[in-house]
């Protein structure tokens, strides 16, 4: 699973190189890249014939005659990354591959998390995590653009970016380059401490005022640190932030599961407490979304705990949700 999300980074950088980021949209008007689509087909390609996978992407765009000249980049990417030729078909069919139904053991992968990110060259993060038994066993993120140590903010694009992965019960760890794997966990926490805060850069994705009156309730809010994709689980892992939260910004809503399960599992390792805003586990067992939960917490346990009893205070009654 490591190589695969190592060669998909390789994927995604050659594209990134290109001062074309173009692609088209999907019915949801999320940017989908041609980095999307050969982190796919890189990923479906190395781990092979190891189990199904349940990916973000297909190819039917891309199947249109219109779309010849993307997928001739697609496959120029994917053919860097792997370092061989591939054809068209091989590509198309490793992309569409990804579109298994979960089932008792299966990998699931968001070959690009946090596209926008990927956009403004900023974060981004490529996520693969086995599933056994509707629970994350394995999780790799990989982290292209984040820098080994967290800077005041994350616009910059660090050149070598890092590796987070963890095993069930084994830790979560982080590489870099050709240094050797360093062993990640949350920084110290107590009571009455300013707690540091890690959330998404679009304001669309969790309600950001309600992340400020949530923290004022149990502490001293901290300046939020802002940055797309699962690179937040990693820089909760690895200590720098306190806290990651994702507050529900519609009822009706349910996150997706190729969005959460490796972060959740490598903040997991590290010592976090990962759950949704009304204090339950993350459930992966559901198929592609979360439906048994509302948004995520993840972070020091000291800070989750009394985090939940305030969403539940301040979102009680006929408005909640």
């Amino acid at each position: 699973m490591r190589r695969a999300v190592a060669l998909a980074a390789r994927a995604t950088r050659f594209v990134q190189s290109s001062t074309a980021l173009d692609g088209i949209s999907k019915d949801d008007r999320s940017p989908v890249t041609i980095a999307d689509w050969a982190s796919q087909a890189v990923v479906a390609m190395t781990l092979g014939g190891s189990g199904p996978l349940v990916g973000e992407e297909d190819a039917a765009a891309l199947r249109a005659p219109a779309s010849e000249p993307l997928l001739a980049r697609v496959v120029e990417a994917t053919s860097h990354a792997l370092g061989h030729a591939v054809t068209r078909a091989e590509c198309l069919d490793a992309i569409d591959s990804g579109r298994a139904a979960p089932c008792a053991r299966f990998f699931t992968l968001d070959p690009v998390d946090g596209t926008k990110g990927f956009l403004r060259r900023q974060q981004y993060a490529i996520s693969l995590a086995l599933i056994e038994g509707g629970a994350v066993t394995l999780g790799v993120v990989g982290c292209p653009n984040l820098p080994a140590h967290d800077p005041a903010d994350y616009d910059a694009a660090d050149p070598l970016g890092c590796l987070a992965y963890a095993a069930l019960g084994a830790g979560a760890w982080m590489e870099r380059d050709a240094a050797p794997p360093g062993r990640l966990a949350l920084a110290p926490w107590s009571a009455g401490a300013p707690v540091r805060s890690c959330e998404s850069v679009e304001s669309g994705h969790s309600k950001q005022d309600l992340s400020v009156e949530l923290l004022a309730a149990i502490g001293a809010p901290g300046q939020p640190a802002r940055l797309d994709s699962q690179c937040k689980y990693v820089v909760v892992a690895r200590g720098g932030a306190d806290i990651y939260m994702r507050l529900p910004v519609k009822a009706d809503y349910r996150e997706k599961i190729w969005d959460h399960a490796a972060g959740a599992l490598v903040a997991t390792e590290a010592g976090a407490r990962v759950c949704d805003v009304d204090g339950r586990p993350l459930d992966f067992g559901r198929g592609r979304e979360l439906t048994a939960n509302r948004g995520v917490f993840a972070g020091h346990p000291s800070i989750v705990e009394p985090l939940v009893r305030a969403y539940a205070k301040r979102t009680a009654g006929p408005q909640h949700g």
